[in-house]
């Protein structure tokens, strides 16, 4: 009786990582696309100009 408790213990420990574990990956999968996600916003509205900006501001004697 006292190895099918061990045993029973050992189960429920390891469902318990695999959900954890899961979950973590679901969380960086998310991270991820929303990374994607506002990479392809800014992406979407950048404009390039030739000029820098180090032109535009003006110079202090």
């Amino acid at each position: 009786m006292y190895e099918y408790e061990i045993q029973q213990l050992r189960s429920a420990e390891l469902i318990r990582r695999a959900a954890h574990e899961r979950l973590a990956r679901e969380v960086v999968r998310g991270r991820r696309a929303a990374r994607r996600e506002a990479a392809r916003h800014d992406a979407e509205g950048e404009v390039h100009t030739t000029r820098s900006r180090r032109h535009r501001s003006p110079r202090t004697a």
